[in-house]
């Protein structure tokens, strides 16, 4: 299986590298992690705004915070997160285990990752996120099984299964 992961990683990555994510989520409209500690920014008004609950649509609010997240602002994510009227969406929880466990908290990220898997089986960026926490883990198992259900969900050319079998591979490379 190992053999086999390397060349998956080295194929998919050479997709990954050919489109690089925008800091956004890629969507257009401004640089979202740009607005200073305490403000969100609006894409109707493409600036930066005061946070405050109900400023912003829970989806742009989810958004935002896993912009911010991206840039590795993390505990400024969280925050955003809190602003949400319904926070316990499968893109939220994802985001929010994306967060804390780069804040080292890693077995509350998985705690986060599962309830996200939990609403929703299919969403192959939390089973990238929940392998790469296994990972780190050093639970290869269960970094693997995620890796094959991303598989099912979306191919061994997704970004998503391209990110966690590099981790994977990266991961064997150093325990030989």
């Amino acid at each position: 299986m190992r053999f086999d992961l390397r060349v998956a990683a080295a194929l998919a990555l050479g997709l990954v590298w050919a489109a690089p994510a925008l800091a956004d989520g890629g969507n257009s409209g401004g640089n979202k992690t740009t607005c200073p500690p305490g403000e969100v920014y609006d894409a109707r008004s493409m600036q930066c705004v005061k946070q405050k609950s109900g400023i912003l649509p829970d989806k742009e609010l989810a958004q935002y915070a896993y912009a911010l997240a991206k840039a590795e602002r993390y505990a400024e994510a969280i925050k955003v997160l809190h602003l949400m009227k319904r926070p316990n969406t499968a893109e939220a929880l994802n985001y929010r285990g994306y967060a804390t466990r780069h804040l080292g908290r890693l077995d509350e990220g998985i705690g986060y990752y599962k309830r996200s898997v939990a609403l929703n089986p299919r969403y192959a960026q939390v089973r990238e996120y929940l392998g790469e926490a296994y990972v780190l883990k050093g639970d290869m198992a269960h970094a693997e099984e995620q890796l094959r259900v991303i598989k099912t969900i979306c191919g061994s050319g997704c970004e998503a299964y391209a990110h966690l079998a590099a981790a994977i591979a990266d991961e064997q490379d150093i325990a030989y």
